[in-house]
């Protein structure tokens, strides 16, 4: 049964009361929005429809980012974990201060148009609204706050962007390796050299452990990666040297198992080698500002493709889950298969010579 009571401030409060449903209040300004609103709550009990809504009502989307920041973003890797600390900058500049239950698609789809007048590229809109998903999902799967939909279902996503194929010509290479070999700290030659050679992604290669290394068998044995798939990486003779060298650094400190390792912390524990100042500080000197660390991953790949192995042998070296994810690289066998048509085309043509006048 619903009471509607007149407060101090001149508003007016709804209370609802039915058994087998927790007693519920909303005050509102106005007496009929407090009486409408009472009866449709009473009629959703009645048909066993009923959410409260007072938890999305009350909470806030900064507030919502920051409890997903503190409880779902620690789970997630390191790299995710800054990632989203960004994003969540940018959807509370937004967002965040509308409720949780205000946020409708109209609003999220003005987000999306706001960051694609920003310049920013479809892909990063696209792991922004990501993000405000799955918050929505763990709000209404997990904190209860009486959501019924994710708004970010309902909107157009940008379509995804082109992948990057960036590749380094001769020149390029031997000068990135000519500039990293001459830095004072080798660990910065040996990651470089490393990803262009073994094609694994910058965290996996900075995240390396001695008992990850197996020098004998010239493999690498990778637990940890971006999409959780263990896998073995063979290692090119390139490779292995210079692995044994980073492995027999002499400068390394007793107290670590990292094959590529920092300065201590504040807490004494030393953390993966770092490098990205460094990184772009050579790319300016060099004059090649468009190239990313990860181009040397695509270049690495390539480089695998052009060798003749099979989709199948790629995958299982670089860690790519799906082989639409290899669909890029099929450019390089196209342009393989014309080479080897032109042969045949000679073989065929020196046949006729020599059957032909017979």
């Amino acid at each position: 049964m619903a009471t509607i009571v007149p407060t101090p401030s001149g508003t007016y409060k709804a209370l609802v009361r039915m058994k087998g449903w927790p007693t519920t209040s909303k005050t509102f300004r106005l007496k009929r929005d407090a009486v409408d609103w009472a009866r449709r709550t009473e009629d959703e009990m009645v048909r066993g429809v009923y959410i409260s809504r007072s938890g999305s009502e009350r909470m806030t989307a900064q507030e919502a980012l920051k409890r997903y920041l503190t409880e779902v973003t620690p789970t997630k890797k390191p790299t995710t974990q800054r990632s989203e600390n960004v994003t969540a900058g940018h959807l509370g500049a937004f967002l965040g201060k509308y409720s949780m239950a205000a946020l409708s698609s109209e609003l999220v789809a003005s987000y999306r148009d706001h960051r694609l007048a920003l310049g920013k590229s479809n892909n990063t809109v696209r792991i922004e609204l990501a993000m405000l998903s799955n918050l929505f999902t763990v709000a209404i799967q997990e904190w209860g706050l009486g959501l019924t939909h994710n708004p970010v279902s309902a909107i157009r996503k940008p379509s995804p962007g082109k992948g990057r194929d960036r590749r380094l010509n001769v020149n390029e290479e031997k000068r990135l390796l000519d500039a990293v070999r001459q830095h004072s700290n080798p660990m910065l030659s040996w990651v470089v050299r490393l990803a262009i050679e073994t094609g694994m992604r910058q965290s996996e290669i900075l995240n390396l452990r001695f008992s990850d290394v197996d020098l004998r068998s010239r493999v690498v044995r990778l637990s940890d990666t971006k999409n959780n798939s263990a896998r073995t990486v063979p290692l090119t003779a390139a490779a292995t040297a210079v692995l044994k060298e980073a492995v027999d650094n002499p400068l390394r400190p007793p107290n670590t198992d990292l094959v590529f390792f920092g300065e201590p912390g504040k807490d004494g524990e030393r953390r993966p080698y770092q490098f990205a100042k460094i990184w772009g500080d050579i790319k300016t000197t060099l004059a090649i500002t468009d190239l990313h660390f990860h181009d040397l991953r695509h270049e690495a790949v390539s480089r695998l493709v052009e060798g003749g192995l099979s989709d199948q042998e790629v995958a299982s070296i670089s860690g790519h889950k799906s082989m639409q994810m290899l669909r890029r690289y099929t450019h390089l066998r196209a342009e393989d298969l014309v080479a080897k048509l032109d042969g045949l085309r000679k073989i065929h043509a020196v046949v006729f010579d020599v059957y032909g006048t017979m």
